[in-house]
């Protein structure tokens, strides 16, 4: 079995977390098997290790607060004709401690020990802290 390695791309037009979970209940989201997936033009190099646990860290205004694990990567043909990938997600989005991240283009390998530890799920009651707020305690050490 292949080491795990996990991927991290910018949640471009979210604000937060909500926005990212809104958009992949919509269809235009979701593949014909009804899973959210992201499509992107390169196909990682190393889906092995993907997919051998390995997650998509979503990083929201400049600092990672979501995670979802990847079930597989398809191969899908674009209406222009160009072979792109779907990185097939599970729906579940889990949160993740915040970690700040400098922006960059398309999508990064990130090894686990650099990955944020995920958040304990939310209790009713529980307040979210402003992202914000959670990136200036990640920066601080306090996360």
């Amino acid at each position: 079995m292949s080491k795990c390695i996990h991927l991290i791309k910018l949640c471009v037009g979210a604000e937060q977390v909500e926005d990212l979970i809104a958009w992949q209940q919509s269809p235009r989201a979701q593949g014909s098997d009804g899973l959210p997936r992201h499509v992107t033009r390169m196909r990682p190099k190393r889906a092995g290790e993907i997919l051998s646990g390995g997650s998509l860290y979503w990083v929201f205004k400049g600092v990672v607060l979501a995670r979802q694990r990847i079930l597989r990567l398809d191969e899908v043909v674009g209406a222009d004709g160009i072979l792109r990938c779907a990185i097939v997600l599970d729906p579940d989005v889990i949160r993740t401690a915040g970690a700040t991240k400098r922006p960059f283009q398309g999508w990064r390998y990130l090894k686990p020990e650099d990955a944020p530890p995920d958040l304990p799920k939310a209790r009713v009651g529980d307040d979210e802290l402003p992202p914000e707020l959670d990136a200036a305690l990640a920066d601080l050490g306090l996360q």
